[in-house]
């Protein structure tokens, strides 16, 4: 049934269906890819390499092992000889401690090799499982790719997709057949879709440019699980004072991506899951030449408070960042978890607790800095010295505390306000003196909550001291 819905595929531009060994050629380093098993034959003897290359090259002189399915040799669909060269070249790079990177455009499993293609995809969803605690594994899915074919990538680290990319469990046909809905691929499976609820993490125009995001994601990652990432030149940040662009008031927005370029080496960040849950940021960077993932509440959406699906988003990073030994940088703005029937019937408790799991489980360095305000359990849940954080620094300006001040005096002093002349003015009043006795920055060191308050212009250069000193972890 997946393998007739690719008669719907969309029209794929000449780049888009460049052969397996030109794709695989790109990815690697010029001269350095070299295949394996390409001239094993299927049941059907017709074709070398049944529908799939394999093989492994260098990338920016590391190892990398990869491989590319072919969507001209029936439809890229899986069957048992295929699947094997996928597993022995799982099996080579998790021997190797080499990252494995495979270009996914497959219609699932080959209708007339029956239960020996569902077998070939048990086994290369095992393997690619006992890989997770091996090496970074990358799915490039560039064109239609249903049942197997959609599971193979989730089960990876990151997922790039390109705008003619369709991934799905069931095609068009079978959803208008058992459901009655009438909905194209695109519509069911495509970039805009995947990109919006955390499948794939990134969406490019098209194959050179989803090789390219990936040769730069992999330069932030370590070859094998355990190893340290590679260092690179410490550059100069992107942009200028990081307090620039953060109003004074808390409830006025602003774009959180623009302190992080004023922070991070060349102002370069690459964001992971942009479109989805877009009031958190999270994304890997380099800071005088280390590797670092950023986590940061986004106040431009949704003021920045954290909900279900932001808590999942973060808590799913900070595990990859554990896994590849890549330090934390924790910008925090946020009032707090969204309140409602709707976020507690999405289950914000259950995603809040991997988000504080996922936190307090990290081993690697993980450093927070308070912006400009961070309230009730979400200052917590953001990396807190309480749950692991090394350091906690915080800008002089920061507000840190249950709630915020006007509505800790609305319970606090209900009585006098109800009493009141004038309740507002009473309320401001008293907000003021609450604020100033309870919410400060200085207040939040003075009770060690925050080690050290911290100009926005020394944000850099702390945090850089911070990850040196913390590099032995």
């Amino acid at each position: 049934m997946a393998t007739a819905a690719l008669k719907q595929a969309p029209e794929i531009h000449d780049e888009e269906r460049r052969d397996p060994r030109s794709r695989l050629e790109g990815l690697c380093d010029p001269g350095s890819f070299m295949a394996l098993r390409s001239a094993v034959r299927s049941i059907r003897g017709d074709l070398n390499g049944d529908g799939v290359l394999a093989g492994a090259g260098t990338l920016d002189g590391r190892p990398v092992y990869c491989y590319a399915q072919d969507p001209t040799y029936m439809g890229g669909s899986l069957g048992e000889a295929h699947a094997e060269s996928i597993v022995r070249t799982m099996e080579l790079a998790g021997e190797s401690g080499a990252p494995v990177v495979g270009f996914v455009e497959s219609g699932g499993a080959r209708l007339q090799e029956g239960h020996q293609a569902l077998a070939g995809y048990g086994r290369i969803f095992r393997a690619s499982v006992e890989l997770q605690e091996l090496v970074p594994q990358v799915s490039i899915v560039c064109g239609v790719s249903a049942g197997g074919g959609a599971y193979s990538p989730a089960l990876t680290d990151f997922v790039v997709m390109t705008q003619q990319a369709r991934m799905f469990l069931t095609g068009p046909k079978v959803v208008r057949e058992a459901l009655g809905e009438d909905v194209s691929m695109e519509e069911l499976g495509g970039p805009g879709v995947h990109g919006r609820n955390g499948v794939c993490q990134f969406v490019t125009p098209d194959v050179p440019a989803a090789t390219r995001l990936t040769r730069e994601l992999l330069s932030f990652l370590p070859a094998r699980i355990g190893d340290r990432p590679p260092l690179a030149p410490p550059l100069p940040p992107g942009g200028g004072a990081p307090d620039a662009v953060v109003p004074e008031e808390a409830r006025r927005v602003y774009d959180v991506r623009e302190v992080v370029r004023a922070i991070v080496d060349e102002g370069r960040l690459l964001e992971l899951d942009e479109k989805w849950a877009r009031n958190m940021v999270t994304g890997f960077a380099r800071l005088d030449g280390r590797s670092v993932g950023i986590v940061a509440n986004q106040p431009n959406w949704l003021g920045g408070v954290i909900d279900a699906e932001a808590s999942e988003k973060a808590a799913l990073f900070v595990d990859r960042c554990n896994r590849f030994r890549i330090p934390l940088v924790v910008l925090v703005d946020t009032p707090g978890f969204m309140p409602g029937t709707r976020q507690e019937g999405a289950g914000v408790i259950r995603h809040g607790a991997s988000l504080l799991r996922a936190f307090a489980a990290a081993k690697v360095p993980k450093v927070t800095v308070v912006l400009r305000k961070a309230y009730g359990g979400a200052v917590i849940t953001m990396n807190s010295r309480g749950l692991g954080a090394d350091m906690v620094f915080a800008w002089p300006g920061a507000e840190i505390g249950i709630m915020a001040a006007r509505q800790a005096v609305g319970i606090v002093e209900r009585r006098r306000l109800a009493e009141a002349d004038d309740p507002e003015e009473m309320r401001a009043r008293l907000a003021g003196a609450y604020a100033a006795e309870h919410l400060t920055a200085p207040a939040a060191a003075a009770s060690g909550f925050v080690d050290e308050v911290i100009e926005p212009a020394d944000t850099r250069a702390r945090l850089a001291w911070a990850l040196r000193v913390l590099e032995a972890r």
